[in-house]
């Protein structure tokens, strides 16, 4: 249980302009749309009299991960997987010249996680008021930090993995979006800029049918949040801070023979026959700046977690622990067809005990110490080729030092702090837009 925990707690703008090479995907722009706020004078707008037909635009990527030692993201990595697939159809259509409809369904396959279940990723009815107020309801996309709203585009950025300290890919089924609703707009500031601003709040779905799980009835009841985003006069400049709330409520299955050993070692009570239900409530915050222009893209963001772990078993409960996560990330459009990008990762599981020296979960007796399991630094390189305007291949190698955000699950159950402390990563992933 201490392993799922370790996991459980490392893992738990409108789409900007865009970058000078992602004008060529079609389907990057059109899923922008669905989710930035768009002046109440954009062309597209329909008189009502000639309605637009519904736009579809859909993907297909396929990838390869390989990895020096310590197996991640997918099982027998370090053999080489092709666990690692994607695909999407979305379909949007303008009803009026203020109101707008959007769904895609997508799968994926990456590792444990999806094994290809098919869901509406998102859905939403916007309807814009001025250009300072709409409003989307359904199950809305999270304007948290920079990127999290293209985590489902691969055109949009030059990393096959963001940076994972503050965007885990474990994360992205349940973090991605919303079933709520969300209020936006943008402030104009006279020579100053402009102010973007977007609240939203609902619920959260998180699946728990990947094979490495042994959590049951997973749910967020509720979520809330807010970003704002200040478009600074400097061309391509941007700067803001998001921060959001939500809780996960759920139970923990154990096997008998499970339990009956965690019984003698007095983790669990003598009466106790499962399942164990516990809750987990999470503060996100993440300070952002990005400078986009003439063929440059300079990024970084901070951010800290605040998570708790609690349950009827004093045992298996875990004290508020503050995770720190940051990173620095450039890229150059070289050529067209050329963009080369480079970023440095680092995640901290614990900002009171970054080297892991102290007990895994602070108060918590009998846990032995994180050691190099307590943090990982991540120095990624990604040579990204857009073969053409609907086909793109990217190629990326990562040096990773530490074990924080590796699943145990995937490692025989192995504890993080027994995993090879230096490793490497490889991966391929090429991606098709029609």
């Amino acid at each position: 249980m201490g392993a799922q925990r370790n996991s459980l707690l490392v893992s738990s703008n409108a789409f900007r302009r865009l970058h000078p090479w992602q004008w060529t995907r079609s389907l990057a722009c059109a899923a922008g749309l669905l989710a930035a706020p768009v002046p109440a004078s954009a062309g597209d707008a329909t008189d009502g009299t000639s309605p637009l037909p519904i736009e579809i635009h859909a993907f297909v990527s396929q990838g390869f991960i390989k990895s020096t030692s310590n197996d991640y993201l997918a099982e027998n990595s370090t053999h080489g997987s092709f666990e690692f697939s994607e695909v999407g159809i979305n379909f949007s259509k303008q009803l009026t010249d203020r109101m707008r409809v959007g769904i895609q369904l997508f799968t994926h396959d990456l590792g444990p996680l999806g094994n290809y279940r098919t869901r509406f990723d998102w859905f939403y009815l916007d309807y814009r008021f001025w250009d300072w107020l709409g409003l989307r309801v359904g199950r809305t996309k999270l304007p948290f930090g920079l990127y999290n709203e293209t985590n489902d585009i691969d055109a949009a950025r030059v990393p096959v993995l963001l940076p994972q300290s503050v965007y885990p890919v474990s994360n992205r089924d349940f973090l991605l979006a919303q079933t709520g609703g969300e209020v936006y707009g943008i402030v104009p500031l006279a020579h100053a800029g402009s102010l973007e601003y977007r609240l939203y709040g609902g619920a959260i779905f998180y699946d728990t049918a990947d094979a490495t799980s042994t959590l049951s009835n997973v749910r967020g009841p509720y979520i809330f949040g807010a970003r704002l985003m200040w478009q600074t006069p400097v061309e391509g400049l941007q700067l803001g801070g998001s921060a959001q709330r939500l809780r996960l409520d759920g139970e923990a299955i154990f096997a008998p023979a499970q339990i009956a050993q965690l019984q003698m070692a007095g983790q669990l009570p003598s009466d106790f026959s499962g399942p164990l239900k516990f809750r987990i409530p999470a503060t996100l915050g993440v300070a952002s700046i990005e400078y986009s222009a003439h063929n440059l893209l300079l990024a970084s963001e901070y951010s800290r977690w605040w998570v708790s772990l609690s349950s009827a078993v004093p045992s298996f409960s875990v004290p508020q622990t503050v995770s720190e996560r940051f990173y620095l990330m450039s890229a150059y459009h070289v050529t067209p067809w050329f963009t080369p990008g480079v970023y440095y990762s680092v995640l901290f599981g614990n900002v009171d005990d970054r080297k892991g020296h102290d007990p895994a979960y602070g108060s918590v007796p009998g846990t032995p110490p994180l050691g190099r399991g307590a943090y990982q630094h991540d120095l990624a390189l990604t040579l990204r080729y857009d073969l053409n305007s609907f086909w793109l291949l990217k190629l990326e190698s990562h040096y990773m030092h530490g074990t924080a955000a590796l699943n145990p699950a995937l490692n025989d159950n192995h504890p993080t702090s027994s995993l090879t402390q230096d490793w490497g990563v490889f991966l391929v992933k090429t991606t098709a837009y029609f």
